[in-house]
């Protein structure tokens, strides 16, 4: 998929662990797995509004386009 998911990149910045974004998002650990892995289809922005707000980042900072090339397509 073109769509290339940066949250570990985030976490790695505010030295947040998995479990504790999951839990203050408001998200199963599982299920931001799916979308940290770039498992996802889809994303509601509800959850990515949460992901920004406890990141303090923007949604570009979370997601960006990348060629089919590129993202192994």
């Amino acid at each position: 998929m073109p769509i290339a998911v940066d949250i570990d990149v985030m976490l790695a910045r505010r030295k947040m662990s998995v479990g504790e974004l999951a839990n203050r998002v408001g998200i199963t650990p599982a299920n931001l797995a799916v979308l940290k892995n770039g498992r996802a289809k889809a994303v509601r922005f509800a959850t990515l509004a949460a992901l920004c707000e406890v990141l303090e980042c923007q949604p570009g900072d979370l997601l960006r386009w990348e060629t089919e090339d590129a993202a192994g397509g």
